[in-house]
């Protein structure tokens, strides 16, 4: 009867094997720890720093064999994810704002495991706690400045061409071209018409105006996304947050899990700081009037140009340094595109100042009168801009230079900081927030750790009873199935939420659902008189188009829910999609290997079913 392949023995084995090492991490979990990092790279710590801290961490009742030391930062491991907050709040009082620290998960996978890359399951937010927020990216302002530039673009453009116009104004939502002859405007029209792409034109009498095509918007909007998206990214991992998940949610919002964070204010001031540079020209006698722009350095009135030479997002490389007496100073890398452009400039206005420009978007609270004659506060944007840094330009500046002319150390920290990160492309408004408890997160896990062990020893005790031992041969896949699924989600690196957890329950009732209609199958056989060994080959043989069909057809619901779905959704269907594809595995396989070894000869009589 045995017609099951050595190979077959060798792979189920195999991935059973793998299943069990891949698993094992979980079984000790990551210990809770705060991590002390410095904030300049240039830094070392120095056996003060490091005494000071670990006299901190006794104080709170941690022996020093939970503190780790290398030559970038502290870890120090905690018991409990309550005592990870205390301990983080008394660093962070103690050490001052010189020094990052941040929350941290410390591993305790063994030595051997992490050596084949053995990790345990990353655990969600509302199974860990932490902070959400949702933010919604300001794409209008993307679009305004787009044209402003686009108008600035096609007057030196049409000069070049030698076009005649009156005026060229851009507004919020479109560009005016304004013509003395109709002869002009029809010219500019088919010089524009020649490149002019991701924009419609709307003709007049004696001008036209271009806006950006829905396209446009559209390829505007993913890049603000986008780009916000990687700086939010960088933000978060700069300041060491364990764990980050920062993803797109629809056209133009981003949803911010930072798993472990109990500081609302802290996270909102870490990833909705909105900095950016600009470096910009003094104007000169030579400068249009409309083409200046007014500001204060240090108490003085400065005009500048409204031309921008670069901005932050050219920046490549940010880190903080002091000067030659002293004082604290941002040394600039730029990419290749920002290093041409600032040469060339430089290289055009030697003798002229050049200003560096600190643009920031904050909030601020607003009395407004309602109709019923109450107050209420709103919350405003406010774009403050100010100058930092007005210089001769000596020489061409390459792609590497400095800022000075910083306030404080503090502020070149975060200067650097923001712009390693990267620029925003687009402001963003924060539209929702919420906080999960680590005592609530430890709640959800218990919860849903008993939900699986009842759901699964409801079904165990049910296979056993109504198949008898193939009933167990049936658990037994259950439970291979369950480490299969630890396993490859943990080398996945998929993150374990709640929804995930009802999706593990739901595989497991779908695991045993496969070997019912194996079993009912070899029922029937045995009914219909056919001979044991041939009603076990009958029974998995013809009950296997029917167990794939039902699994494709829910996989395609399970991979369409992760496509349009968002978080918890997407938690439940990725957990659903490996329970599906292992539960197939197993079920067959798995079951059927056993089956074999125990049936392997053709002269059995009676089976236990």
């Amino acid at each position: 009867m045995n017609n099951f392949s050595l190979w077959k023995y060798i792979l189920v084995l195999g991935v059973f094997l793998f299943g069990i090492i891949y698993a094992l991490p979980n079984l000790s979990p990551p210990d809770p720890a705060v991590q002390v990092s410095l904030q300049s790279a240039g830094d070392s710590f120095d056996s003060r720093l490091v005494q000071s801290v670990k006299n901190i961490a006794r104080n709170e009742g941690i022996l020093d064999k939970n503190i780790e030391v290398n030559q970038k930062s502290l870890l120090i491991r905690t018991d409990s994810y309550e005592e990870q907050i205390k301990l983080k709040d008394e660093l962070r009082r103690e050490l001052g704002p010189d020094y990052v620290v941040a929350l941290n998960l410390a591993y305790s996978t063994p030595d051997w495991l992490q050596n084949l890359n053995a990790s345990p399951l990353k655990l969600g937010l509302d199974l860990r706690g932490g902070i959400y927020f949702l933010l919604e990216v300001d794409t209008d302002s993307l679009i305004e400045t787009r044209l402003e530039a686009n108008a600035e673009d096609f007057k030196r453009r049409f000069r070049e061409e030698s076009l005649k116009f009156k005026s060229i104004e851009s507004d919020k939502e479109s560009v005016t071209f304004l013509f003395a002859t109709d002869e002009d405007k029809s010219d500019s029209l088919s010089f524009l018409r020649g490149f002019l792409t991701d924009f419609e034109i709307i003709e007049e009498s004696e001008s036209f105006k271009i806006k950006f095509s829905r396209e446009g918007i559209t390829s505007i909007q993913d890049y603000a996304v986008q780009q916000n998206l990687t700086t939010l990214r960088n933000r978060v991992n700069e300041l060491g947050v364990s764990e980050p998940v920062v993803q797109r949610e629809g056209a133009k919002r981003i949803s911010v899990q930072l798993p472990g964070i109990q500081d609302t204010a802290e996270a909102k001031k870490i990833i909705g700081k909105t900095a950016n540079l600009e470096f910009r020209l003094e104007a000169n006698n030579r400068t249009l009037r409309s083409r200046k722009e007014p500001f204060d350095f240090r108490g003085v009135s400065v005009d500048l140009e409204k031309n921008i030479i670069i901005s932050g997002d050219k920046v490549a490389d940010a880190n903080v340094g002091y000067d030659e007496s002293g004082f604290p100073q941002v040394n600039i890398t730029l990419d290749g595109e920002g290093g041409a452009k600032m040469h060339r400039s430089t290289r055009n206005n030697v003798g002229r100042k050049m200003a560096v420009l600190f643009i920031e978007r904050k909030s601020a609270a607003k009395e407004v009168v309602l109709p019923d004659g109450t107050l209420d506060l709103i919350i405003e944007p406010v774009i403050t801009k100010r100058v930092i840094s007005l210089a001769t330009i000596q020489s061409a500046l390459p792609n590497r230079f400095r800022i000075t002319g910083l306030d404080s150390p503090n502020e070149a920290s975060e200067l650097a900081l923001l712009l390693r990160a990267g620029a925003l492309a687009a402001p963003m408004e924060f539209v929702e927030e919420s906080t999960v408890g680590p005592s609530l997160g430890a709640e959800n896990i218990r919860l849903g750790v008993q939900s699986l062990i009842l759901g699964l020893f409801l079904v165990l005790i049910f296979m056993v009873v109504y198949y008898k031992i193939f009933g167990l041969f049936a658990n037994i896949a259950v439970i291979f199935n369950l480490i299969l699924i630890t396993a490859i989600m943990s080398i996945l690196s998929a993150t374990l939420t709640l929804p995930g957890i009802a999706g593990i329950v739901l595989t497991v009732g779908m695991a045993v659902d496969a070997n019912v209609l194996i079993f009912s199958r070899i029922r029937e056989e045995l009914k219909n008189n056919s001979r044991a060994t041939d009603a076990i080959i009958a029974g998995y043989d013809r009950a296997f188009v029917t167990i794939l069909d039902a699994n494709i057809t829910t996989l395609i619901v399970a991979v369409i829910l992760y496509a349009i779905g968002t978080g918890p959704i997407k938690g439940f269907a990725i957990t659903l999609s490996i329970g599906i594809v292992t539960s197939m595995f197993t079920s067959i396989l798995g079951t059927r290997a056993m089956v074999s070894l125990i049936y392997r000869k053709n002269n059995v009589r009676r089976l236990w079913i």
